[in-house]
């Protein structure tokens, strides 16, 4: 009996004590701040490395841009004809990350950090192109199958 006392006044001591304690990082031994992100971090570095869309609004390039876009699902958060869900409309006249080809292209080769994915690593600069140009082409006469 006397020993299941003392190792229950010794468990009572040791939580004692531990309630006096903080679980701050520097406490513990961990830096108090990541300097470093882990992961890549969505959205493009000082200076973007895309220039012009070589494809313009050629029709078949949007067509294939249309294509792209529901083949790699950005239409699961963008909307089946880009007028938004989860992810922001693309059908709107102001973008917040900017409209020019260069900063449509930076968004998708790079992504943004409010949820989309960086494409770069998964499509060739071909591809970004026409989705960028297919993008550009929402909300104009040019659209491929625009909405009903």
């Amino acid at each position: 009996m006397r020993r299941h006392v003392g190792r229950a006044v010794i468990a009572l001591g040791l939580g004692l004590a531990a309630c006096g304690r903080s679980n701050d990082r520097a406490e513990l031994g961990a830096p108090a701040a990541v300097d470093v992100p882990v992961g890549p971090v969505p959205g493009p570095g000082a200076t973007s490395q895309a220039s012009r869309n070589p494809y313009g609004q050629d029709p078949a390039v949007l067509s294939e841009g249309r294509r792209l876009y529901v083949r790699y699902n950005c239409h699961g958060c963008h909307g089946d004809h880009g007028g938004g869900g989860m992810g922001p409309s693309l059908r709107d006249t102001d973008w917040l990350f900017g409209d020019s080809e260069a900063r449509i292209y930076d968004s998708i080769a790079e992504g943004r950090g409010r949820g989309m994915p960086a494409w770069g690593t998964r499509l060739n600069e071909d591809q970004i192109w026409k989705l960028e140009a297919y993008l550009r082409s929402l909300r104009t006469r040019a659209e491929p199958e625009p909405p009903h």
